[in-house]
């Protein structure tokens, strides 16, 4: 049976990597509160996360219907960075990635009417050392509120403050595309 794919995520980056693979979907975004139990703990953080996003969507598909969700996180010292509040709580999170190695953790989570599947991956990112006026130029001007970890890889600061990759770009970037291609391959997507 062949499926329609629908991209339960508001996320530009979502929508262009998914493009560039030559995936046919539709967006079809429903806002859930992300909340998760602060037991969790590193990947099943953003896998909870992606499968509650999943779940919101299943009681609206058809038999034929998929819907793919996803989260990331940053994971540093123990603690899960999300998207930022405000602008200070960006520089607070900037400032304490400055100069040491955090991990990008993504979650994808492919749901139908009744199942779901999800996928994870981890990358190592190294940042350089900061400076306070690189890191509030960047926040002013990027305004990277609806990041995790007060960043995005392929904007400015990606450019001129990642020292050291270890892993899938694509993944830090919110999507890990070659497991997410594995993940939909399992289906025949129209």
């Amino acid at each position: 049976m062949s499926h329609k794919l629908y991209l339960g995520s508001g996320s530009p980056r979502r929508v262009e990597l998914l493009k560039q693979m030559n995936v046919s979907f539709e967006q079809r975004v429903i806002d859930v509160d992300e909340v998760f139990s602060q037991k969790l703990k590193g990947a099943a953080i953003p896998d909870f996360l992606a499968k509650l996003k999943g779940q919101a969507h299943q009681k609206k598909l058809m038999p034929n219907e998929l819907v793919l969700t996803a989260d990331t996180i940053v994971w540093h010292e123990s603690t899960a960075l999300g998207k930022p509040k405000n602008e200070s709580d960006a520089i607070q999170m900037l400032s304490s990635l400055s100069g040491k190695t955090h991990e990008v953790i993504s979650s994808v989570c492919l749901s139908n009417i009744s199942s779901q599947k999800c996928i994870n991956d981890t990358t190592k990112v190294t940042l350089r050392k900061l400076t306070l006026d690189e890191i509030n130029h960047y926040v002013q001007v990027y305004k990277p509120l609806d990041k995790a970890g007060a960043y995005g890889i392929q904007e400015w600061i990606g450019l001129v403050g990642v020292e050291k990759i270890e892993g899938s770009y694509t993944n830090v970037v919110g999507l890990p595309t070659h497991k997410t291609f594995e993940l939909l391959s399992t289906f025949q997507i129209t």
